[in-house]
């Protein structure tokens, strides 16, 4: 990350957190941002990094703008902050963790109970990605963190690599089986995108590329699959076993 990306990233957060706290008082933002992003950027990430971040928070903006999904879009854009900020592949609490540290953060930053709970609320629900009916926030953050999904062939297989990568102390065999079971839970969901932007725009192109990898999949050392580490894409896409999954 260069120092011009690092302070559009933290120009994002302040805007974000002031405007969430509505002219409240509260402590300087900027320290908590930073901390943020040393989190995103720790050495153990190949797929839950900074441009991961960024990536989600592009794809918030783009269903306000697109869409005007509706919900309480500053609220989602912290969650998306906090969403992977525990992160270690090797454990199956990240979530919770996260969800723990907004909600120790959030407070000290002036947020009221009501908005951190209902930040740590939707970061939670990154571990499933299927929000309710209804839940305009949970619809809009599940969307935006699995639009990854629904990218060009080539993104979607650097994305698939990078999940392998981060699960690189799997053997071969047990990541197979694991990624195989979190795309086909995929597949099996009536929707993957539960927005109607989501749902119109990436849903024929995401169910060709997880189709597509899982083919792969069941064919060892086929294009984009590479036989070392294992993958870890979306959060509905990890393999079960030991307590970690190979997520979407």
């Amino acid at each position: 990350m260069t120092a011009e990306e690092e302070h559009a990233l933290l120009h994002r957060w302040n805007a974000t957190l002031l405007a969430a706290r509505a002219g409240r008082e509260g402590p300087d933002p900027a320290p908590y941002g930073r901390n943020l992003l040393a989190r995103w950027a720790e050495p153990q990430r190949r797929y839950h990094t900074v441009d991961h971040l960024r990536s989600v928070l592009d794809r918030v903006d783009e269903l306000a703008d697109q869409g005007g999904e509706g919900g309480e879009l500053e609220l989602v854009r912290l969650a998306a902050w906090f969403h992977d900020a525990v992160y270690r592949p090797d454990r199956s609490e990240n979530e919770e963790r996260s969800a723990a540290l907004a909600g120790k953060a959030l407070t000290e930053a002036g947020l009221t109970p009501r908005e951190v709970t209902e930040v740590a609320r939707l970061v939670l629900l990154t571990a499933s990605h299927d929000p309710a009916e209804g839940d305009l926030n949970g619809e809009t953050l599940c969307d935006a963190d699995l639009a990854v999904l629904a990218g060009e062939p080539a993104a979607y297989d650097a994305y698939a690599t990078a999940v392998r990568e981060e699960y690189g102390f799997v053997p071969d065999d047990a990541f197979r089986e694991g990624r195989a079971a979190v795309l086909r839970h995929l597949l099996g969901l009536p929707r993957l995108f539960r927005t109607p932007y989501g749902a119109a725009v990436w849903e024929e192109k995401a169910r060709e590329n997880v189709e597509r990898e899982l083919e792969q999949l069941r064919e060892p050392g086929g294009p984009g699959v590479p036989e070392y580490p294992p993958d870890r894409g979306s959060r509905r896409t990890r393999p079960e076993g030991n307590g970690h999954r190979p997520c979407p």
